[in-house]
């Protein structure tokens, strides 16, 4: 059931109005379109502006300084339109020429002149920016914001019983909010599963095409029984290639402890046998994802018993420059023996402050185990 607008204006001033034939095409024009938004509020702005230029040149400079024009056009470049925001740096441009006739050339400075310069510029890359993305005033950032809380919960495993416990740790480079590594996991009754992506590139270049595979590969995950060759399969549909993407796929069983480990190119599982005291490599291996049509995947099976654990992580934590990957995947089995006597729980972020010191890469580190 549709419902009539709204009118924008009492039925007796429009009939006022009406009267006065001057008035009638301005509020028309006020009322016109899908643009009247940015077409009112660039009225707005304008008139604040002129009135801003004739009160500094005709009553004070110090109480109407026309400084007070740079927050004006801030507001113009998150609010208003590329085109529009022009018109209003004409009507700035004029003020300040009009101060300038009127007070002298003395009252507009060099200094003032390249503040406006730069908040012109300024203004303007926030309008063509707005633009392209079809958002007006903040909702842009208030977007990526929503992609970052969901990416995040997204990355929380889900509850497990007392009979277990886990932990996860995400480290972007650069300090941002995104990054190319992200955990996607789904539990259906005793049955867990798991999938740690990590995407070339690092920090926010590489955050965008994660934000984009960790929807795809959430809704694979628990939908299809050969994970990670549907996610080959999908990466390998894809008209440009974009960098390497590795994988790791972990279902559990919380009932009995019997996992299967696959693995697309992505750093070796290990696992912690409390029998044995030590940490054994996982044999699962396989080609990157999206480079062949049909992935074949070595799987490695195994159980977890009490005190044993699974380590999974990305080769952010492994990898240096000028350095062997065995001898970092060596130096990670040291550093983790340090965190059976204190705990998994509380020694994996310094694990990963550890091991990722002295380089800026992406960072993911999961642990799970039967205490």
């Amino acid at each position: 059931m549709s419902s009539r607008p709204v009118p924008l204006l009492p039925p007796a001033l429009r009939a006022f109005l009406v009267r006065i034939p001057l008035l009638v095409p301005i509020v028309r024009l006020l009322r016109r379109g899908p643009l009247a938004r940015d077409r009112n509020l660039l009225i707005t702005l304008i008139l604040l502006t002129l009135a801003i230029g004739v009160l500094a040149a005709r009553v004070s400079m110090e109480w109407f300084s026309p400084a007070l024009m740079i927050p004006i056009t801030l507001v113009a470049g998150l609010q208003l339109r590329l085109n529009s925001l022009v018109k209003l740096l004409c009507a700035v441009a004029a003020s300040l020429i009009y101060v300038a006739a009127v007070r002298g050339v003395d009252y507009i400075g060099p200094g003032l002149l390249v503040t406006f310069g730069f908040t012109a510029v300024l203004a303007a890359l926030m309008a063509r920016t707005r633009g392209k993305l079809g958002v007006q005033g903040l909702r842009g950032d208030a977007m990526l914001l929503e992609l970052r809380d969901r990416l995040k919960s997204q990355s929380d495993l889900p509850p497990l019983s007392k009979e277990w416990g886990s932990k996860v740790v995400l480290k972007q480079a650069g300090g941002s909010s995104f990054g190319g590594d992200f955990l996607v996991s789904i539990r259906e009754g005793d049955t867990m599963e798991l999938a740690l992506v990590d995407v070339s590139g690092k920090g926010v270049d590489a955050g965008t095409r994660a934000l984009l595979l960790s929807g795809t590969f959430g809704g694979l995950l628990g939908s299809v029984d050969d994970f990670l060759p549907a996610c080959n399969t999908y990466l390998h549909r894809q008209r440009e290639a974009e960098g390497f993407v590795t994988a790791v796929h972990l279902r559990l069983n919380l009932a009995t402890g019997e996992y299967v480990i696959t693995s697309a190119g992505h750093p070796p599982v290990v696992k912690y046998e409390s029998g044995a005291g030590t940490w054994r490599v996982s044999t699962a291996k396989g080609v990157v994802l999206g480079v062949v049509p049909d992935l074949h995947c070595e799987a490695d099976q195994g159980m977890l018993r009490k005190g044993d654990a699974l380590m999974l992580y990305t080769d952010g934590l492994i990898e240096q420059p000028g350095r062997d990957i065995d001898a970092g995947l060596d130096r990670l089995l040291g550093e983790a023996e340090r965190l059976v006597p204190s705990g998994f729980r509380d020694g994996a972020r310094n694990l990963v402050t550890s091991m990722s010191a002295g380089h800026n890469d992406d960072c993911a580190l999961i642990l799970i185990w039967r205490p």
